[in-house]
């Protein structure tokens, strides 16, 4: 039986080494590879930061998403992505329609606390993360509690968070000195608006 990992306000489902560990190092190197990889720009304090961290924004047919500030505008589809695709909604049963990538090159690169909760992401649905790469610390914290789970995320585990998750709780990849390598994550998400 699934079991969800928070005490309350939200679901968060975790299957650690999802992806069998002789096609990770596969996966990442596509990925590295076929990724049409940008330096992020986001929005703080009025100014256009663009960030060391690379991302890539891919759907299944061209979505618009705004998210820190910045609007983005989809890449098409790959055969690789619908592969992984395909993966991710066999264990979650949900059928995204995007992804947005994160290539952290090493541990000083990270995500500051945030919800996924833009207007153009299905209410209440399903976000999934697949990783790749090195191991880092991903953390989740409630809006009110403060109370906070945490997950190591290695290479070929995947977690899905859905329900009221982005409206209790926040979440962020936490930075460390020790991680030397890179990671690649990919969250597959519903997108509602298409342009």
């Amino acid at each position: 039986m699934l079991t969800n990992s928070l005490p309350n306000d939200g679901q968060v489902y975790y299957w650690p080494a999802y992806v069998e560990a002789k096609a990770c190092q596969s996966y990442f190197d596509r990925l590295l590879k076929e990724i049409n990889w940008q330096h992020d720009e986001v929005m703080m304090f009025g100014k256009k930061i663009i960030t060391k961290r690379k991302v890539a924004w891919y759907a299944t047919d061209f979505r618009a998403y705004r998210y820190s500030g910045i609007d983005k505008t989809s890449q098409a589809w790959t055969p690789l992505l619908a592969e992984l695709q395909t993966l991710v909604a066999h264990q979650t049963g949900t059928n995204y329609n995007s992804c947005l990538l994160n290539l952290y090159h090493d541990g000083g690169e990270h995500m500051s606390w945030h919800a996924d909760n833009e207007k153009e992401l299905k209410r209440h649905g399903s976000i999934a993360s697949l990783s790749f790469g090195a191991q880092r610390k991903f953390v989740l914290k409630h809006r009110k509690s403060e109370e906070k789970v945490e997950f190591l995320l290695g290479a070929g585990d995947l977690l899905e968070m859905k329900g009221r998750t982005q409206d209790h709780w926040l979440h962020r990849i936490t930075p460390t000195k020790r991680v030397k390598n890179p990671r690649i994550s990919l969250t597959f998400r519903e997108i509602n608006a298409a342009i």
